[in-house]
């Protein structure tokens, strides 16, 4: 085949450093997720939708053909990071975790998907981010050591 062809849908997640809760402010959190956005698509991942709480973000996008997962996180949380510290004084601190969770998202649940990031202001009324992850990962069949997941 002369052609290179993928559609590949990921849900990633991560969340501050120590899941500080830097994203209070509503502003700064919608802004946050609109570079993160902006960032996913110049890195050929585009998002179809980003969302969170003041300490983690979940976004939904279609991954690059020309990227490693790692390169993808590691581009995307440096660039924004950077940006997010000189958005305001407050924030000089800021630094995202050092891992992440990916996963992958079959097409036929996509919608579900953005759904469940469209209400995670009221998901985590109810549900902490740890709990979350846990769930997630027993969802995904995920193995994980509970010493190496927080940061």
């Amino acid at each position: 085949m002369p052609q290179s062809l993928a559609q590949i849908y990921l849900h990633v997640i991560f969340s501050t450093k120590n899941r500080v809760p830097f994203l209070k402010d509503q502003k700064i959190r919608k802004d946050v997720h609109a570079y993160l956005a902006g960032a996913c698509k110049n890195l050929q991942c585009p998002a179809l939708r980003i969302g969170g709480v003041e300490d983690h973000v979940h976004i939904a996008c279609r991954f690059s053909r020309t990227l490693t997962l790692a390169e993808f996180l590691r581009d995307l949380k440096k660039e924004s990071s950077k940006w997010i510290k000189g958005k305001d004084r407050s924030l000089r601190g800021f630094h995202w975790q050092d891992g992440y969770a990916a996963f992958s998202v079959s097409p036929s649940h996509l919608q579900a998907l953005i759904g469940y990031i469209e209400r995670q202001e009221e998901h985590h009324r109810k549900v902490t981010f740890k709990d979350e992850l846990r769930l997630l990962f027993k969802k995904y069949s995920v193995e994980y050591d509970e010493r190496y997941v927080w940061d």
